[in-house]
């Protein structure tokens, strides 16, 4: 975080002072801003947000151990440090972070992007700042660092040096998405597709379309809206962008994109294909599995230009990625079993993507097996969407179907009426279990998705096969 004074801080977050010891109220502070006691540094500022399961208020004196010289607190607490006392913790690390983003954007070059979109938010982002970062100091997310919490705590990373600020907005409820990117108001928003990804928080896809589309009217007057042409319901933004004088780029495999992919060669080592940008065709070898990933490359190389990268520099940077982030299509081994951990997140889109990919890179010699865990935050769609991911299964022919935890079972059954009988499909209802059949069942030469939402917890479930097996 940039310098500001305590007074500068409480005023910013509309917070009650309460200093302790030799504390002044002009007492500059520039440490990090962290709601984790156990990664404080010193310098920090603690944040002690309430949680479902614990209290902030309880660690501020581990914080202060660890060297916090400022707590954001909703009570006063009885602890040695200076503290400043607001309604609600969340909303006043926004109020800070608005602050902050705006006097380092007044006071310098500072360019943000913002990045939304049912799947394939944190790759992108992932491969945005693998771009920028050459070009100067760029902040962006840790992991999925996109909610209410994630974000701000984000954006207060960024100092006067910062460049480049990318950040990633989720959503599971309607109005997110508008306030998070209000806070920093983007020079470019990147909208890349719209599916059933907490679909049930919104009531359905349109309610997705309205919650997605917020980012377009977020960003500031002047800027670029990049949206993708392939998805009608994200170009169905365009006349948003329209309204507000934004420029609007495209990207996609569509004839109307102005970055555009050509056909795909999918295998274990990544996958080959040709970008299409201002009238040259460009080789692209991304390292990071799965050809779905490519729409996102083309986010990024679009986003990427509209910041004045050119596209040979972009793909260049892109090329060195060996993986998008832990738990998403990460190899853990090659051989003699292909592990493939990518149950960090999962909504229907995904799920359906990472199976397509294990089918292109399994050779005819080898052996497919999926396993699969729940898709959380689909509300009502939920027994629906997870039937069509057991069919989807059996059609691409996976011989061995391993569905782990109730929340699945839809999933289980339906790969088992569509014909996935005998072994070819099996429930279990925990890890374990799960783990202890894959270590007699599986054999040289398989290749093996673990794939769930982060709920159902089968990305450790991905990591022990991992280490079994290397």
């Amino acid at each position: 975080m940039i310098a500001l004074t305590l007074t500068e801080i409480a005023a910013a977050v509309n917070g009650e002072l309460h200093l302790h010891g030799t504390g002044r109220a002009e007492t500059v502070v520039s440490g990090v801003v962290d709601t984790d006691s156990r990664t404080m540094e010193p310098g920090a500022v603690f944040v002690a947000k309430p949680g479902e399961t614990t209290d902030g208020h309880l660690f501020v004196g581990t914080a202060v151990e660890a060297g916090a010289v400022l707590a954001l607190v909703e009570r006063v607490v009885d602890e040695p440090v200076t503290q400043i006392v607001v309604p609600d913790v969340v909303l006043a690390i926004a109020d800070l972070a608005r602050e902050v983003v705006a006097r380092v954007r007044a006071a310098g070059d500072l360019k943000i992007v913002g990045i939304t979109g049912s799947n394939g938010k944190t790759t992108t982002k992932n491969m945005l700042a693998t771009i920028l970062r050459p070009e100067g100091e760029t902040v962006a997310p840790k992991g999925s660092y996109n909610n209410a919490v994630g974000a701000p705590l984000t954006m207060l990373r960024v100092t006067h040096e910062t460049r480049y600020l990318v950040c990633e907005f989720g959503a599971d409820a309607p109005g997110q998405i508008g306030r998070l990117a209000g806070l920093v108001s983007p020079d470019v928003g990147v909208v890349l597709m719209v599916g059933m990804a907490h679909a049930g928080g919104f009531g359905g896809l349109d309610g997705t379309v309205r919650e997605k589309s917020e980012l377009v009217r977020a960003v500031r007057p002047g800027g670029i809206a990049v949206l993708n042409a392939d998805d009608h319901r994200v170009a169905g933004m365009a006349p948003i962008a329209d309204d507000r004088e934004l420029q609007v780029r495209w990207f996609g495999e569509s004839e109307r994109a102005d970055v555009r992919s050509g056909s795909l060669e999918v295998t274990a080592t990544g996958t080959h294909t040709t970008v299409t940008v201002e009238g040259r065709e460009l080789p692209l070898h991304l390292r990071v599995l799965g050809g779905h990933h490519i729409k996102n490359a083309l986010a990024a190389i679009t986003a990427a230009g509209a910041l004045g990268i050119a596209p040979e520099t972009a793909i260049e940077r892109l090329e060195t990625m060996e993986l998008a982030e832990r738990w998403r299509m990460q190899v853990l081994t090659q051989s003699p079993i292909r592990i493939i951990n990518d149950a960090y997140n999962a909504s229907p889109d995904a799920v359906a993507a990472a199976l397509r990919t294990l089918a292109q890179i399994t050779g005819p010699d080898e052996r497919m097996v999926a396993v699969l865990g729940a898709m959380s935050e689909l509300g009502e769609h939920s027994v629906e969407e997870h039937q069509k991911i057991g069919l989807l299964a059996v059609r691409l022919r996976i011989p061995r179907i391993v569905v782990v935890g109730q929340e699945a079972r839809a999933l289980y059954l339906a790969a088992v009426a569509e014909g996935s009988w005998s072994d070819e499909a099996v429930f279990f209802e925990s890890a374990d279990e799960a783990f202890e059949y894959l270590k007699t069942e599986l054999r040289p030469g398989d290749s093996v998705l673990v794939k769930s939402s982060n709920a159902a917890g089968l990305r450790f479930l991905g990591d022990r096969l991992g280490e079994s097996f290397s």
